[in-house]
């Protein structure tokens, strides 16, 4: 007896890649997602994993080995005090991801709350929530950083407040002019109908539907935290020694460039540079993918 042909009608046709898939794919073929992924990934592993395989103790002294130019046994030299210090970037790699990435998932918590109350209230709630915003961004944003900086003393969590405080309102004011754009739509309006809550609505029907355009500022947000992290600690501000961090060793560097310790200043750079270009890299790619879904 001949066997029937399986048909679509019997269900076990292959089913079409979702959403999230096909998006991946659009962004792991876009050139500078690639890099950008590249990029980060070496910047982690070089930070955490590095640690673990190089075990040289990042704050042990050897007044024997002053200033060293690099060499076989420290492959990046030492410091003023004989430190490795290949050990201390990458320990130093380490603090300045965590605060960052903690920074910047505090500021867009902090954004995206209050840019959606503010969007979705509208009227007199708006103008008053936005232009406490707008106040707060005509002060110079350093000027609270030092200020709030020289408030409290210096630690990682103390180091995460400042920066979620004081980065949080451009996040706001992104997030509320997409709300402003979506909750007019039609399926918004149907679910108001149906008598859903506001917060079934801000967090059901908007807050979805702004999480493309959260993800390219979160990955801008996680930059510019590394960035202020290592900004404070070239002025002095940021975490006292002995906790090493690129920002750290980059001031620390600065008394010794006129003495041809040019491996003291090299190595935290370029780890900064690396890392601010792979965020850049990804963002640019997320923005194609979003790009191509509209």
């Amino acid at each position: 007896m001949a066997m029937d042909l399986l048909t679509p009608a019997d269900g076990l046709e292959p089913s079409a890649p979702s959403e999230r898939s096909r998006a991946f794919k659009r962004f792991w073929r876009h050139p500078m997602g690639k890099i950008g992924v590249i990029g980060l990934l070496f910047i982690i592993l070089f930070s955490f994993v590095g640690p673990l395989i190089y075990r040289v103790s990042p704050d042990a002294t050897n007044l024997l080995y002053l200033l060293t130019p690099p060499s076989v046994k420290f492959p990046l030299g030492t410091d003023e005090l004989g430190r490795n210090y290949l050990a201390r970037v990458m320990v130093g790699g380490q603090l300045s991801l965590i605060v960052g990435f903690a920074s910047a998932f505090a500021t867009m918590l902090i954004g995206i709350a209050y840019g959606l109350i503010s969007g979705y209230a509208g009227g007199y709630v708006d103008v008053v929530m936005m232009r406490i915003v707008d106040i707060m961004l005509t002060i110079p944003g350093l000027f609270i950083l030092l200020l709030l900086d020289a408030m409290f003393s210096p630690s990682a969590f103390v180091l995460v407040f400042i920066i979620a405080f004081t980065s949080w309102f451009g996040v706001s004011r992104l997030v509320r002019s997409e709300v402003l754009s979506i909750k007019q739509r039609d399926y918004v309006e149907a679910a108001r109908a149906f008598g859903a809550s506001s917060w079934h609505i801000m967090t059901r029907e908007l807050l979805p539907n702004v999480m493309g355009t959260v993800m390219v500022a979160s990955t801008f947000q996680v930059a510019g935290a590394i960035i202020t992290i290592a900004t404070l600690s070239f002025l002095g501000l940021g975490l006292p020694p002995p906790t090493p961090n690129w920002g750290e060793l980059l001031n620390a560097s600065m008394s010794y460039m006129y003495q041809d310790a040019w491996w003291m200043i090299y190595p935290p750079g370029i780890c900064l540079l690396i890392t601010m270009l792979s965020f850049n890299f990804i963002s640019e790619a997320l923005q194609g993918v979003l790009d191509s879904r509209r």
